[in-house]
């Protein structure tokens, strides 16, 4: 209804996801639609990198030490008797699609345009989904996002390490008045790939992630709706994402709380990482 009772409801429009992290790369690289997007044009000092060194950061990852995590993953929820339900990008032909098969065209098989389809598809063993908060307001200082960011990979890290699976999801889904919301998502690791560490303290823990690249696929959408984030300055709090954000398929997530500056938490990174074992182990996570 509002900014007061937020719900999935109030989202008025939702960009396509993005199933993958070179997906949204590239949509953030795609020509801006509107003039003087800050994706591209906002101040190197605030957004925390050049727009260069934050697509150099989306191809090579930020290294950071993680702290030391010592936590024991509890048991995860079984899915369908340890069959685990995951979504994968397959090839499927048609005589209609985006790429030529050049085999199949040579061979004069009609069916020999390919698209990339998400299906979902079965393996075996635990995985759990994480979808990340990636919006904050713009007085919130680098500390925090980089304090909670670190807590957050780190956790994820633990469970990956203990033999779980993970797919984490990326969400900005701001207010862009009192009663309308905008919302995106991007999977930025799947279960299929291994946990690429740089690329995890790049999108947990960096604010060039929000303040260059989520703004820059915003600034890259259909002329109204950019220019409308753009003048709603990219939206406004409560930045909270919630189950309905994410495709169709991508069940039972786990749905991280969005990152407040007035929040004490984050003042430190010893303060971040106690919190957010808390938080994972209020979940049924850790133990």
């Amino acid at each position: 209804m509002s900014q007061d009772d937020p719900r999935p409801g109030d989202t008025v429009h939702a960009l396509h996801p993005m199933w993958s992290w070179q997906e949204f790369v590239d949509r953030a690289r795609a020509p801006d639609t509107i003039e003087n997007g800050d994706g591209r044009h906002c101040l190197d000092a605030w957004a925390g990198a050049t727009w260069d060194e934050a697509l150099r950061l989306a191809r090579d990852g930020w290294t950071t030490v993680l702290p030391e995590v010592h936590a024991e993953v509890a048991e995860l929820r079984e899915r369908v008797e340890n069959d685990v339900l995951t979504t994968a990008l397959v090839p499927a032909w048609d005589v209609t699609g985006s790429e030529v098969d050049v085999g199949a065209y040579l061979s004069g098989e009609p069916e020999c345009m390919v698209d990339a389809v998400p299906q979902r598809i079965s393996a075996r063993g635990r995985v759990v989904t994480f979808l990340v908060p990636a919006g904050y307001v713009n007085t919130t200082p680098h500390s925090a996002v980089h304090n909670r960011g670190v807590a957050l990979a780190a956790l994820c890290s633990s469970i990956t390490a203990s033999g779980h699976s993970v797919e984490i999801w990326s969400g900005f889904c701001p207010y862009v008045s009192r009663t309308d919301r905008f919302a995106s998502v991007a999977r930025i690791i799947s279960t299929a790939e291994p946990l690429d560490m740089g690329r995890l303290m790049f999108v947990m823990a960096h604010p060039a992630l929000l303040r260059r690249l989520w703004f820059a696929v915003w600034d890259s959408a259909a002329p109204p709706v950019a220019r409308r984030m753009y003048d709603a300055r990219y939206g406004q709090p409560p930045n909270g994402c919630f189950p309905e954000d994410l495709p169709e398929g991508v069940t039972d997530p786990y749905i991280l709380p969005y990152l407040s500056p007035d929040d004490p938490q984050w003042e430190t990174a010893d303060s971040a990482l106690s919190w957010c074992r808390e938080m994972f182990t209020s979940l049924g996570l850790l133990r």
